[in-house]
């Protein structure tokens, strides 16, 4: 199992990302929940958003409303669209895939706002 994130890049504050989470040797949808995490310079990694195998949706409070995470079963990815982005949304961006005991983390992709 591997978990490919893109999408990261420079954007200025109040533009939009979209970051994506795409999964090889395995479905998608076989993972119980799918994660965001992200870690800003000299800060520990947080938690962004998960989806459950349900659809079931969390987010963390400094991101709701502004960001959505949603899975593609056909793309075998999950996302996460990412609005009204702000400086203090810089930070490499993280999936992370659970199923059972196991888990797997993506490779960052990195992600700066700033004008």
């Amino acid at each position: 199992v591997q978990l490919q994130a893109s999408g990261g890049g420079l954007v200025q504050p109040g533009g939009s990302l979209r970051l994506s989470c795409a999964a090889s040797g395995t479905v998608v949808y076989s993972f119980r929940a799918v994660e965001w995490y992200r870690q800003a310079p000299g800060k520990q990694r947080e938690f962004v958003a998960q989806i459950t195998t349900s659809g079931f949706l969390t987010y963390a409070d400094p991101v709701k409303g502004r960001f959505t995470i949603s899975r593609d079963n056909a793309k075998n990815e999950v996302a996460l669209q990412m609005n009204s982005l702000k400086p203090e949304d810089t930070a490499v961006y993280y999936c992370h895939a659970l199923r059972a005991s196991f888990d797997w983390w993506g490779q960052g992709t990195q992600v700066t706002v700033s004008s």
